[in-house]
């Protein structure tokens, strides 16, 4: 699948995989030029410098790179960022710095990735009462207990 995409900066980068069987695809920092610093606890909007047309049906996913997220701290603000597939804007990463240390990115730099996948739209109904399961009402670690 193609998916078509504008640089809104001539200075940004194609989002790539790392390898052929990747799900994500990196996503870049374009900053200007400038080296973006974060205070332990900051969150800071970086520019992507590109806009994606995401086929209607699917959705763009942003996740964390496990290497500035686990070796540096920096992951998205928001934990999972959402792309819908009507949204024509510049592609932005709100990366939050939860270590206790100065982080920077630098231009050009991987900060994220976006997993593109396909999605259901629902339409809700309510209902006087749910069809029962084992399971019921039992949440937050009740699955796998003796």
């Amino acid at each position: 699948m193609k998916m078509r995409y504008i640089k809104l900066n001539s200075a940004a980068k194609t989002p790539t995989y790392g390898s052929a069987r990747a799900a994500g695809a990196d996503l870049y920092a374009c900053t200007g030029g400038e080296t973006v610093t974060f205070a332990p606890g900051e969150t800071k909007l970086i520019h992507t410098g590109i806009a994606l047309e995401i086929p209607e049906g699917y959705v763009g996913l942003i996740y964390a790179r496990s290497g500035i997220a686990t070796k540096r701290g920096l992951a998205p603000a928001n934990k999972v960022g959402v792309i819908d597939s009507d949204y024509r804007g510049e592609i932005m990463v709100s990366l939050f710095n939860q270590s206790g240390e100065e982080q920077q990115i630098e231009d050009g730099e991987r900060i994220a990735q976006l997993v593109i996948t396909p999605y259901l739209s629902v339409s809700f109904e309510e209902a006087g009462e749910l069809t029962d399961t084992a399971r019921g009402e039992s949440g937050f670690g009740s699955t796998g207990r003796q």
